[in-house]
């Protein structure tokens, strides 16, 4: 029996160690907004934060994630609300599959640095893969986010 810690929330699950954490949070506790892309950690469609570090949830273990706080698409944050009012005035997503990792990334890029430059969204969402190639649109919706929460905290 495994316990983990999703989104504030405990789970028991049944699991091997070795299941890669994506399936234990898609396929056994139900939260399907964390994508399989590549399952080799290049494309950045299953990220998660764990203890607020950006991971790619298809290639950790469940046994690794024991004992830390997971965070998916489906949790909430004071900088994942911005990012999504951001998200959906700059009408980001086309075909919108790799937008919850894309949005756990700039959580994460949002979670250390403020107010990022270009070069460091560049930086933060390389791992990130846009098969749509919205990259523009995404980076615009890192900038209007901050601006949001500046102008929130007026």
């Amino acid at each position: 029996m495994k316990s983990l810690s999703i989104n504030g929330k405990s789970f028991s699950i049944e699991a091997q160690n070795e299941m890669p954490l994506l399936w234990a949070i898609r396929d056994i506790i139900g939260l399907t907004g964390t994508k399989y892309g590549c399952g080799v950690s290049q494309c950045g469609a299953c990220s998660v934060l764990i203890n607020g570090n950006l991971t790619k949830s298809c290639s950790i273990p469940v046994s690794y994630a024991e004992g830390k706080e997971i965070f998916t698409i489906e949790g909430s944050s004071e900088n994942l609300e911005f990012l999504r009012a951001a998200w959906n005035e700059g009408n980001v997503p086309q075909c919108g599959y790799c937008q919850s990792g894309q949005l756990i990334a700039a959580t994460a890029l949002l979670d250390n640095t403020e107010k990022p430059t270009n070069e460091d969204i560049d930086k933060a969402m390389s791992g990130n893969i846009c098969r749509c190639g919205t990259y523009t649109r995404i980076k615009k919706a890192i900038h209007k986010a901050v601006e949001l929460k500046s102008n929130s905290h007026d």
